[in-house]
């Protein structure tokens, strides 16, 4: 009572309770394209829709023939939406693996993830950092986190609760942070069909052109309004008697 008085005001970042421990999902839904076909995405959803309305199109082949054999430079191809199954409901049980450990926020030394993964392990193989014999070392993804599994139980707890470590590695200290590795387990996952709204599917496309230039010309050929087309973001090609798997990611834009 006998302090002064002090206006204050907190201009912290505040953190609703029901944010945390949510799990983020990224979706990378994998699409089969078969031979002879196209997958386009374009900027706008209208110019996609736009395509596959039209159905049918014809592209005029750049073969430099006579103007009385212009039928035989031009491929009639077909537009269709690009169909996709998304989750609609996902139940996942999660458990903590026992034997293994998450590591992060690790130094960036200018060397090969091999040789960071060489220097881990080393480092955690001595008992005296608190460690003992790794089973297995690998980088969790792009993430920069690397999942230390020991072959031993009771190694991971103890440095899950130290929390941060330093690390030795030659002759440097960084503190790195540990925390525990989780495994899940889907329980239950429910799909429902949805189409990508600036995505478009060509297919009977004739294998008359290499694939480079197939693939030059069907982009051309869709970028002119006059053919109904717009501005391409993507465009791949899969020629007759090949088959690839197109990832489609969340549209962020």
């Amino acid at each position: 009572s006998a302090l002064p008085e002090k206006k204050m005001m907190y201009k912290g970042l505040i953190v609703n309770k029901e944010d945390m421990n949510k799990l983020m999902l990224t979706q990378l839904i994998r699409y089969p394209v078969q031979g002879g076909s196209a997958l386009i995405t374009f900027e706008e959803a209208e110019v996609a829709q736009r395509i596959i309305e039209m159905r049918e199109h014809v592209v005029e082949l750049s073969c430099g023939q006579k103007v009385e054999e212009l039928d035989e430079c031009r491929v009639r191809v077909q537009a269709a939406p690009v169909e996709i199954l998304l989750p609609s409901a996902l139940e996942i049980r999660l458990t903590q693996s026992r034997r293994s450990i998450l590591v992060s926020d690790l130094p960036r030394l200018g060397i090969s993830k091999e040789a960071l993964l060489d220097k881990l392990e080393l480092f955690f193989s001595k008992t005296k950092n608190g460690g003992s014999e790794v089973e297995s070392r690998e980088f969790l993804g792009d993430s920069g986190q690397v999942v230390l599994t020991f072959t031993q139980d009771g190694v991971a707890e103890p440095l899950i609760e130290r929390g941060h470590i330093q690390v030795l590695i030659d002759r440097g200290k960084y503190k790195v942070k540990i925390s525990p590795y989780m495994n899940g387990d889907i329980t239950n996952l429910q799909l429902q069909p949805s189409c990508c709204p600036r995505s478009v599917l060509l297919w009977g496309i004739p294998d008359v052109l290499s694939e480079e230039s197939m693939r030059d010309t069907l982009e051309v050929h869709f970028q002119k309004a006059s053919c109904g087309g717009g501005e391409v973001d993507a465009l791949v090609y899969v020629p007759a008697g090949r088959k690839r798997v197109a990832v489609f990611v969340e549209d962020t834009g």
